[in-house]
């Protein structure tokens, strides 16, 4: 196996520029409330984002930025490509490789608890919207709840660099799966203006001794 001799902690905030959803359990919803719910931690009811949602997005940028998906529109299994190299490969052959990207959940912020003394929910707002039936002019009107603009969650990204590695790829390709997502959006209906999101206090930190 190849020797682990590297980890870089990068950690800053996700600051929302416009409201995000990324969905949870509608398993609490009240009459009257929300139909779609944010997803919350458990323990202490605060929306956050599942380092899953987040690495899952910049992957798929970085595949179709990177023509890393062949003509079937199936994700390339190319280990040395550069989504390959630092978001893994499948491992249903001995070409297989391990992701070298660790992503945390990102935790709200609320060291400002100011900001959201106005949201209808617990740290979230809610929005309706209609979708319109464009045969009958039906409205199906849904009522989304958003984390608002304007809110911060802490995250933190750890990638492993191991011997023999091209280190300033690996680098690279992260930071500009981090700008497309600037320029894309995070979670649930970004084609309707959600999820808009912008990387902030932004630090980088090498560790070799352990």
């Amino acid at each position: 196996m190849t020797k682990l001799i590297k980890k870089i902690i990068y950690t800053g905030q996700i600051k929302l520029i416009t409201g995000l959803h990324i969905g949870g359990s509608n398993t609490a919803m009240n009459i009257g409330g929300p139909d779609n719910f944010v997803v919350r931690n458990p323990l202490n009811n605060l929306p956050y984002i599942p380092g899953s949602s987040l690495k899952g997005k910049l992957r798929s940028l970085c595949e179709l930025y990177n023509n890393e998906i062949d003509a079937k529109g199936d994700v390339s299994s190319n280990p040395n490509g550069k989504a390959g190299s630092l978001f893994g490969t499948s491992a249903d052959n001995d070409k297989g490789h391990a992701s070298r990207l660790i992503v945390r959940d990102a935790e709200l912020d609320t060291s400002d608890d100011k900001q959201f003394a106005n949201t209808e929910l617990p740290y979230t707002e809610t929005k309706t919207e209609a979708s319109i039936n464009r045969i009958t002019s039906k409205a199906n009107p849904r009522t989304f709840e958003r984390v608002p603009a304007g809110a911060k969650f802490n995250f933190e990204m750890v990638l492993n660099i191991f011997e023999g590695e091209d280190e300033n790829t690996l680098i690279n390709t992260l930071k500009q799966a981090m700008r497309l997502l600037e320029d894309d959006y995070l979670g649930g209906n970004g084609s309707r203006g959600y999820g808009k999101i912008k990387f902030t206090q932004f630090k980088e930190d090498s560790k070799t001794n352990y």
